[in-house]
C-alpha cells in the first residue's frame, strides 16, 4: 500500500520557502491528523520569514498556526472526535510537570512547545497534533473565518485579564491585526473603544469598522482621551504597538486605578513611567497567548458576528504561492490578515 502524500511548504531561510510533496504523518496514540483548509500569516511568521528565528525553527520547518480544518484521522486512545468535524488547533503543548503546569497555568508552561515554531505547523495539507489541542467548531462556521480564531483568542485572553466591564472607556494603542481584534473583542464586551495608531491605512480600516481613532502624531492623544472621558482618562489600556511611544502613551491616557494590559512583545526593554503607577494606583497586567476558555470565547464571538471577518481578511493565496504571499505582505501598507488556502475544503 502506497504511503499517503501531501503538499507542504518548508521555510528554508533567507526569506524563502520550498513547496513540495512529502509523506503524511499518521497519528500516534493521543494524536489527531487535521486536513488544513486555511492558515493565516501572523507577525511571528513574518519574524521567521525575516530570519529572526532561525536558531529556533531551523531551515527546514513547516510554519503556521492560525488555522482551520477538518479531522482527517484519529490515533489510538482519542475520544470525542470524528472524521470530517470542523476543528481548530490551540497550538500549545505543555509539559504537564513544571511550576506553571502544576499551578494550572499550562499556557505559560516553563517548557512550552509552540506548534508551528518548535514543531512543524499548518502550512501543509495534513497536520498531526496532540488531541488536547483541538477545539470543535460549529458546523455552519465558515472555515476562512475560523482561521481567525487563534488571533481572536489572543484578544479574548487580553480582554478577559483586563476585567473590562460594560461602559468602561478603553484605549487600544496600536491598530495592527492584533490591536484591531482586541478593539473588536473589547467593543463586543461593552467597552467604549478608541484606537491610537500612526499608520493612516490602518486608521482607515479602524474607522471602516466603526471605531473612534486618534493619530498621536497629529493630535494630543491624552487631551483627546480626557475630552472623550470628561477628564477621567481610560479605565483600560491595551499596549499593542510594541514601541517606546506606545509605552509612553499608556500611562498618560490611563485614569485613576486603570488597568494596563501589556499585549505587545517588545524587541528591547522599554522605559516605563513608574511614577504614574504610584500617582494613579495603576495596574500593569502581562498577557501571553491564551487558555482553552479563550478559544471557546473566540469561536462564539466570531460565530455571533462580533468580529468583522470579511474586513479583517484582506487577501487569500493558494499554498503554491506562499512565497509571493509573504513577499506581498512584507511590502503591503494596507494588508490586515493574509490567509493561505492550504486545501480545498468547504
Amino acid at each position: 500500500m502506497n504511503a499517503e502524500t501531501m503538499t507542504a511548504a518548508f521555510y528554508r531561510g533567507d526569506k524563502s520557502f520550498v513547496v513540495k510533496q512529502t509523506a503524511v504523518t499518521a497519528p500516534k496514540a493521543g494524536e489527531v491528523s487535521v486536513r488544513i483548509a486555511f492558515c493565516g500569516i501572523c507577525g511571528t511568521d513574518m519574524h521567521v520569514y525575516h530570519g529572526n528565528m532561525d536558531g529556533r525553527v531551523g531551515l527546514n520547518r513547516v510554519i503556521g498556526h492560525e488555522m482551520s480544518g477538518v479531522v482527517h484521522a484519529i490515533g489510538a486512545d482519542v475520544t470525542g472526535f470524528e472524521a470530517g468535524q470542523k476543528v481548530v488547533v490551540r497550538p500549545l503543548d505543555h509539559c504537564g510537570d513544571c511550576p506553571a503546569c502544576n499551578a494550572g497555568h499550562q499556557h505559560i508552561c516553563h517548557n512550552l512547545k509552540f506548534l508551528g515554531l518548535d514543531t512543524d505547523g499548518a502550512m501543509q495539507e495534513v497536520w498531526t497534533v496532540p488531541a488536547h489541542t483541538l477545539h470543535v467548531l460549529p458546523d455552519d462556521l465558515r472555515l476562512d473565518h475560523a482561521a481567525l480564531i487563534e488571533p481572536v483568542a489572543v484578544a479574548c485572553h487580553d480582554v478577559r485579564l483586563s476585567e473590562l466591564k460594560p461602559g468602561e472607556d478603553v484605549v487600544v494603542i496600536g491598530g495592527g491585526p492584533i490591536g484591531i481584534l482586541v478593539a473588536m473583542v473589547a467593543r463586543d464586551a461593552g467597552g467604549n473603544v478608541v484606537i491610537s495608531e500612526v499608520n493612516e491605512n490602518r486608521l482607515a480600516i479602524a474607522e471602516k469598522l466603526g471605531f473612534a481613532t486618534v493619530n498621536p502624531i497629529k493630535a494630543d492623544l491624552p487631551a483627546v482621551i480626557n475630552e472623550k472621558t470628561g477628564g477621567k482618562g481610560a479605565d483600560v489600556v491595551f499596549e499593542v504597538s510594541g514601541s517606546q511611544p506606545g509605552i509612553d502613551a499608556m500611562t498618560t491616557v490611563a485614569g485613576t486605578r486603570a488597568r494596563i494590559v501589556m499585549v505587545a512583545i517588545h524587541a528591547s526593554k522599554p522605559n516605563v513611567d513608574m511614577f504614574q503607577f504610584f500617582w494613579r494606583e495603576l495596574r500593569l497586567i502581562g498577557a501571553r497567548v491564551y487558555e482553552p476558555q479563550d478559544y471557546e470565547k473566540a469561536i462564539s464571538v466570531i460565530e455571533s458576528g462580533g468580529i468583522d471577518a470579511d474586513t479583517v481578511i484582506t487577501d487569500v493565496s493558494p499554498l503554491a504561492d506562499i512565497q509571493s504571499a509573504f513577499e506581498a505582505l512584507d511590502r503591503s501598507p494596507t494588508a490586515m490578515k493574509s490567509l493561505i488556502k492550504v486545501g480545498d475544503i468547504s
